[in-house]
């Protein structure tokens, strides 16, 4: 009986021994690659994270910035505030003293009408027409006084510098010092403006 020759690459251990180092092959090259997996993840691994001071530190800014803000909105709202109560109070004076120009054009008018009664009564015209005169007047000041108007006549009184204007001061013992001697043209205002002051004489000691 001949004997064949050998041939290794049909011989059984000779194939189990390359399986065997084929398969060894396949285990370095997925270790090598895992390694590379783990190098690109490594960088975002080691991300430094933040410690507890600076996060503390990071979280009192931000209340402090929340507090400004805050205080911000508060001073608005205040300024809004004070705005409209000046606005109310620009239309209030508006319409209470809108009409001061034409009330002041019509104080001449009853000046007019108080020398009237006057000189009447000097020259000792008719007492009817004297009562006529001072019903009209009374009438005036009526109505004026129905627009806010009101007329100063400040005999005897202290002397207030932002309703009276003194012409002049006298010696006398009719009245204390300081005090209204007479009245040469009453005044006016209206609500609390003056429209025009009265014209006195004070008195001194």
């Amino acid at each position: 009986m001949t004997e064949q020759p050998h041939d290794p690459a049909t011989d059984p251990a000779t194939e189990h021994e390359a399986e065997h180092k084929q398969e060894k092959n396949n285990k370095w090259q997925t270790f090598n690659e895992h390694q590379v997996e783990a190098q690109d993840e490594e960088p975002t691994a080691n991300i430094e994270q933040p410690s507890y001071e600076t996060l503390q530190t990071q979280l009192t800014e931000a209340e402090q910035k929340a507090q400004e803000n805050w205080d911000k909105f508060t001073r608005s709202q205040a300024e809004m505030e004070n705005l409209r109560r000046r606005t109310e109070k620009d239309l209030s004076n508006a319409h209470k003293y809108g009409q001061d120009k034409l009330l002041s054009a019509l104080l001449p008018v009853i000046d007019s009408l108080e020398r009237a009664i006057e000189t009447s009564q000097n020259e000792a015209v008719q007492q009817a027409m004297v009562e006529g005169l001072e019903l009209t007047l009374k009438l005036f000041l009526d109505t004026l006084d129905k627009h806010g108007v009101k007329q100063l006549n400040p005999q005897g009184e202290v002397f207030d510098p932002n309703f009276h204007q003194a012409i002049s001061m006298q010696e006398t013992q009719e009245v204390d010092a300081g005090c209204v001697l007479n009245v040469i043209q009453k005044g006016y205002k209206l609500h609390e403006r003056v429209l025009r002051p009265a014209l006195v004489v004070v008195a001194k000691a």
